[in-house]
């Protein structure tokens, strides 16, 4: 396959082109099986099919480079292993994922925490418990290629 269609939608002009979720390809960095679990079914909800998961952040990168598309990662920050901050400076020295959006999902949610994620280069922030009732808002956004940083 060529780089073209291995990667995610090209930006243009400083935003990036909508992803429909019917044809988002999204990667769950998560350790735990029933946080995943329902971030999944939420997924599913909004008609997301493509989900693939990772349960930490080392080889996250060899992993996603297996994948035909990524669209968007969510990612845990206390993963075993490698934590998100060290899988995220991965993804982003990767000559095809450096411009995925990655969004870090923890449990560990605080203005502080929030602060150096987006200072780390992370799209997104969004706190847990996740909120049901604004998370496919939360995820349509990130596919259009905007930020969101919540953290309660």
């Amino acid at each position: 396959m060529s780089e073209a269609t291995n990667s995610a939608p090209e930006k243009t002009s400083g935003t990036r082109t909508p992803i429909e979720p019917a044809e988002a390809h999204v990667l769950v960095v998560e350790d735990n099986v029933p946080n995943f679990v329902l971030i999944a079914r939420m997924l599913a909800f909004m008609g997301i099919q493509r989900c693939e998961w990772k349960t930490s952040g080392w080889q996250v990168v060899q992993f996603a480079d297996t994948l035909p598309r990524v669209d968007l990662i969510l990612m845990d920050i206390r993963l075993p292993y490698e934590d998100g901050y060290q899988a995220l400076q991965k993804v982003r020295s990767h000559p095809r994922l450096r411009d995925t959006v990655v969004c870090a999902v923890t449990a560990e949610a605080s203005e502080d925490q929030m602060r150096r994620a987006k200072k780390a280069g992370f799209n997104g922030f969004m706190g847990k418990p996740l909120d049901a009732d604004r998370f496919p808002e939360q995820i349509r956004r990130l596919l259009a290629g905007e930020e969101v940083w919540e953290w309660k």
